[in-house]
């Protein structure tokens, strides 16, 4: 599918979700019985996961960077068992624990992690999620990161249907007063078990979910970040590395990676990035465009960030496509830039 035809179908996709429609799927009729056929195979090669067992990696990070009378930045973590950083064994591996380590090496300000994430989560448990969160109205978040979506690929939920509960949910948050930052739908066409046609349609399927992804959320006030590299070239190419023991959830260096991504948007979100940075760079391929193409091409290229822009324009809302350099993520929370080839 090419970016054009991608950002016609997410424009019909978040137009559905927005105004109540629910008949438009991921994959087309003819193809659900071979596909349900190769996901029961491909589950019991994989495992989906052997144990929902995640680390408990709430709490305080960057201590050392505390300052008497000034509260810490507050991050949660929403989604399924990306978020809740599933396949590690560590806490300190987990994508809550890395990005909350990270930020706080930015800001030099400690940051304190919730993480309501649950694993085999589709984003109708969003909702629910939400509601933890912001149960509290004096602990709003200073900034949500979600990421979901993948579930929902391998359950069919129609993508109106899963674009409009992430939507109400970003909105929810950002009315609350929360920066969101959405990790959409990772490329679920790499998993090492799956076999074609079910590794093409997982892949067209899961990237036209993030291009839709990337409509609603933006058009909520959020910003998303391609999770393509969670599952996608960096992993296919080094899937010893960058794949749990299951073949399905990430490793430590694969939840790195995708720290690494999200991070800058996570930063620039709360006015921590270089101001330098924030102007786009046409060297990089940056720049302003329609949401529906900027959310097209961010879905074929991982690490790209979408923003909005200008509300208006001749082809409807605008939106700032950036990819960002990266930051490698340590254990120990601190970050070095890495830079991002254009």
């Amino acid at each position: 599918m090419t970016n054009m035809s991608r950002a016609r179908v997410a424009r019909r996709i978040a137009a559905g979700a927005a105004f109540g429609g629910g008949g438009i799927g991921l994959m087309g009729a003819a193809a659900v019985g071979l596909v349900l056929a190769e996901v029961r195979l491909a589950r019991r090669q994989v495992g989906n996961g052997s144990s929902d067992h995640v680390p408990h990696a709430e709490g305080r990070y960057g201590g050392l960077y505390s300052t008497p009378g000034e509260p810490p930045l507050t991050l949660a973590l929403l989604g399924d068992s990306t978020a809740a950083g599933q396949g590690v064994h560590r806490a300190q591996q987990t994508p809550g624990a890395l990005l909350a380590s990270g930020l706080a090496a930015v800001a030099e300000r400690p940051v304190e992690l919730r993480n309501v994430a649950l694993p085999g989560a589709r984003s109708d448990d969003l909702d629910r999620q939400v509601a933890l969160i912001l149960a509290d109205p004096a602990r709003v978040p200073d900034i949500c990161v979600v990421m979901v979506g993948a579930n929902d690929v391998t359950h069919r939920m129609p993508a109106t249907q899963s674009v409009r509960h992430l939507s109400a949910a970003v909105r929810r948050l950002r009315t609350a007063g929360a920066e969101v930052v959405v990790g959409t739908c990772p490329d679920l066409g790499t998993i090492e078990p799956v076999q074609q046609p079910l590794r093409w349609l997982a892949r067209r399927a899961s990237r036209q979910l993030a291009a839709a992804q990337t409509i609603g959320v933006v058009e909520q006030g959020g910003r998303t970040v391609s999770l393509g590299d969670l599952l996608g070239p960096e992993f296919a190419a080094n899937p010893r590395e960058l794949f749990g023991p299951d073949h399905y959830h990430p490793s430590a260096e694969g939840y790195a990676t995708a720290a690494m991504a999200v991070l800058p948007t996570v930063c620039a979100a709360l006015g921590l990035w270089p101001a330098e940075e924030e102007r786009p760079d046409t060297f990089r391929r940056e720049g302003f465009l329609p949401v529906a193409k900027a959310a097209a091409e961010a879905a074929s290229e991982a690490g790209t960030e979408v923003t909005a822009a200008m509300p208006t324009g001749p082809r409807g809302p605008w939106a700032l496509l950036k990819r960002r350099r990266r930051r490698r993520v340590t254990a120990d929370g601190t970050g070095e830039p890495t830079p991002v080839l254009p």
